[in-house]
């Protein structure tokens, strides 16, 4: 090996015994979008596919499930009732649509170990014992309290308004959120119900009314100083993303309030009712800041401003956090200090349902160890793959949340995604062009095309556009399809280097791979592939992944055209099955790195060399081939026929070539 690749080595990154990977949770009222499977689900799937290569199937688990619980699956199956498109249960509603998603998810090869639910079967009944159990350490350890705030009172319907039943402007100041609901926006972010601008009652479309309700709250606030260690710490990690740390410090800030500089004569007459804060003059700004030493004195102030008209915006901060209320449709909280009859809110509950499943899965696969081994132990991570939408909840919230519970729960290395756009413009089923279903994008690609195109978008740098010909109506007959992209270096250059090895073994060696021995130049090409690959992934860098795929792939193409055709002008039969043997061996490689992307063509190439699984095997990537087969005369390549792709382009695709 050169330096070069020896300072590689020496410098790999090391990987947990075990891991953990979640790959969110979709909502129970709809099928899968675009956002779930291009923005989560393929990268969270092709992570623990590596993972399992690079250190052992039994080693890893894979988890995810649908998010059951909360106000908008009720108002969904209200309106869907009353239209009269759903008879049946609320809980046969999330199961159809549960049902829905797991068959798009294995559509894409997903390999989920367990893909649960929150309210269905075994896992609802886990997911139920273990919220009761940390609604009670919550207590029991002094992190809840019980709070008294104003929630929304539909006075016509004489009700209380759930979340969802409610819609106005988010009063966050920044923020872009074309609908906010009762405490919280559409782009994640939490605020008092009582700030909530221009309220309407979906129910009545009147402006509700303001009443006083009890609940259990989670003093996030507390954890500003643990938090900030934490993010210091979070942010040291290989994996982990600047916009994703700059997200969480936002709400580590002191409690500010946004003041337009048109009260700034009204504010100076309030002084003396105002706790002290601290003015902050951008002069370039539309509003001046108000900052204050505790949130408190921030919601007093806000008081004072609301009482005498002044209108305002609360900026970022950690807040008591929401964790029972009056929702119907939950997971029954525990009895506490005599508040009966109410449920955990929908949010908490869903961060430590990760947990829930992998008991579940574990419940019948006894063999892989206890929860604890997973979820609270130092030889496992857990990886979780979010959208950028949900930073603040499985950020400052989850972690805060560990922390409370004081139990040694492992806190998850957070691999969040920017938006998947559709043509230019955030996926959204309210646009006035509709983003495709998942399941839609496979009338026109297979999954395999769709995986490489997602992993190369670069979603951990910024959000990307999502261009499918199809489905773009500017888009000219003569254009390219930028989905194919990728695709292409599997439907067209991998499938060229790899049946040109095959069909030139069957021509010259009788289906073997040549004894001859294998190249300096080919062994350490595949190992610089190999130990760049291994980083990019390590770091989940999937799109500079792909990048050395592609490089690594071309050269394979390249190098067989050049010295093949010299061995063939030369009529030299020796160069031939140097050239021959060279080729193998890189193919096998880049086979191995793309199981994680594209495992049903990579796992054909393994069954065309007639091997097993071992082929995929890590323990031994920089070896030549004779250290897995015997050259000399017994292992027999798998025929190949004629015209046989192992990386397939979509039937659609093919017939719309144009003849000739």
């Amino acid at each position: 090996m050169t330096a070069e690749i020896n300072a590689k080595i020496s410098s790999r990154p090391r990987f947990p015994k075990r891991a953990v990977i979640t790959g969110g949770m979709p909502y129970g009222n709809k099928n899968l979008h675009l956002g779930h499977i291009g923005g989560v689900f393929v990268h969270a799937d092709v992570f623990a596919r590596f993972l399992r290569d690079r250190i052992g199937n039994d080693n890893v688990i894979f988890v995810s499930g649908t998010d059951c619980y909360g106000s908008p699956i009720t108002e969904n199956y209200r309106e869907l009732c009353e239209k009269g498109d759903f008879e049946g249960t609320i809980e046969e509603f999330v199961e159809s649509n549960h049902n829905k998603q797991k068959e798009v998810l294995e559509l894409y090869q997903i390999s989920l170990n367990l893909y649960a639910a929150s309210a269905i079967g075994r896992a609802a009944e886990i997911h139920a014992e273990y919220s009761d159990e940390i609604i009670k350490t919550l207590y029991q350890n002094g992190k809840l309290e019980k709070r008294s705030v104003l929630q929304f009172w539909d006075p016509a319907r004489g009700i209380f308004l759930n979340g969802r039943q409610v819609v106005g402007r988010c009063p966050i100041a920044g923020c872009k959120s074309e609908k906010a609901y009762a405490d919280e926006c559409s782009l994640g972010h939490s605020y008092d119900p009582k700030d909530l601008i221009a309220p309407k009652s979906v129910l009545t479309g009147e402006t509700p009314e303001m009443r006083e309700a009890v609940s259990f709250y989670f003093k996030l606030d507390e954890y500003g100083q643990e938090l900030s260690l934490w993010l210091n710490e979070f942010s040291m990690r290989p994996e982990s993303r600047e916009f994703v740390v700059k997200a969480v410090q936002e709400f580590l800030e002191p409690p500010v309030i946004y003041l337009k500089r048109e009260y700034l004569e009204a504010l100076e007459t309030l002084k003396d009712s105002m706790p002290h804060f601290e003015m902050i003059d951008q002069f370039n700004k539309p509003s001046v800041i108000l900052k204050f030493s505790l949130l408190k004195a921030r919601e007093d102030a806000c008081s004072v401003l609301t009482q005498n008209g002044i209108h305002f915006r609360p900026g970022k901060t950690l807040t008591p956090f929401r964790m029972t209320g009056q929702v119907e449709w939950g997971v029954d909280a525990p009895p506490l200090e005599g508040l009966d009859g109410q449920t955990i809110w929908v949010w908490p509950e869903s961060l430590w349902a990760p947990i829930s499943f992998v008991k579940t899965y574990l419940e019948e696969n006894a063999q892989r160890g206890d929860w604890r081994d997973w979820w609270a132990s130092d030889d496992c991570k857990v990886y979780q793959f979010i959208g950028q939408d949900n930073i603040y909840f499985y950020g400052p919230v989850e972690s805060a949340l560990f922390m409370a519970l004081k139990n040694g729960l492992c806190f998850p290395n957070l691999i969040a995604n920017n938006h998947v756009l559709f043509l230019d413009k955030k996926a959204s089923s309210s646009s006035q062009i509709k983003p495709p279903g998942a399941n839609e994008l496979l009338d026109h690609y297979t999954p395999e095309q769709l995986r490489a195109h997602f992993l190369g978008l670069g979603l951990g740098i910024r959000s990307v556009s999502f261009q499918p010909k199809p489905f773009n109506p500017n888009a000219k007959d003569t254009d390219a399809d930028p989905v194919l992209k990728e695709g292409n270096l599997l439907t067209g250059v991998m499938n060229r280097a790899t049946r040109s090895c095959f069909y030139t073994a069957q021509k010259y060696t009788e289906c073997k791979i040549p004894a001859a021995t294998t190249s300096a130049y080919a062994i350490e090409a595949a190992a610089s592939a190999v130990l760049d690959y291994e980083d990019m992934m390590a770091r989940c860098r999937f799109h500079q992944a792909m990048n050395v795929l592609d490089t690594y792939i071309r050269m394979i193409n390249k190098y067989w055209s050049k010295h093949m055709r010299e061995a063939d002008a030369e009529d030299n039969s020796e160069k031939r099955l140097m050239v021959l043997r060279d080729c193998f061996h890189m193919v096998r490689v880049a086979a191995v790195l793309l199981h994680p992307i594209a495992p049903g063509g990579a796992q054909m190439i393994c069954e065309y060399f007639n091997m097993n699984d071992r082929f995929f095997c890590w323990d031994d990537i920089f070896e030549p081939l004779e250290h897995f087969i015997d050259c000399t005369d017994s292992h027999i390549l798998k025929f190949l026929e004629p015209k046989v792709d192992f990386f397939k382009a979509h039937p659609a695709q093919i017939e719309a070539k144009p003849e000739g």
